[in-house]
């Protein structure tokens, strides 16, 4: 998983970028954690749970988006393609629009640990 964070150099507010793979974890970072340190001792305490045999799948949703963390690996989706209700407009389907919507992405617990901890002492300096 390719990534890295910068400042928006606008607002200075911490941006995620992701490889093509992955890039719904970007604004799931920046929306549903962002410099909160609750959400993200959360999510670690998730991880542990899952590794310590706590729980077998835990889900943690948010506003925008959704966390699913299990045995083999954790999964971030965006809400609207869990209730099945992201429909394109009738008018970009006429066009014959190919719209390839990357709405979850899925990476090792492993990973991700280390993602939030990246991400953690990235928006820690801000």
């Amino acid at each position: 998983m390719e990534y890295q964070f910068i400042d928006d150099p606008l607002t200075g507010s911490a941006i995620a970028k992701f490889s093509l793979d992955h890039e719904v974890i970007g604004p799931w970072l920046e929306v549903e954690v962002g410099t909160d340190t609750d959400k993200l001792s959360e999510l670690l305490s998730a991880i542990a749970d899952i590794e310590a045999e706590k729980q077998l799948e835990i889900t943690i949703t948010g506003n925008e988006y959704t966390v699913i963390f299990n045995r083999g690996d954790v999964t971030v989706q965006t809400n609207a393609s869990m209730d099945g209700l992201e429909v394109l407009p009738d008018s970009l389907i006429e066009e014959g629009i190919d719209f390839d919507l990357q709405d979850s992405s899925s990476c090792g617990r492993e990973d991700f640990r280390e993602l939030l901890l990246s991400w953690a002492k990235f928006v820690s300096k801000k």
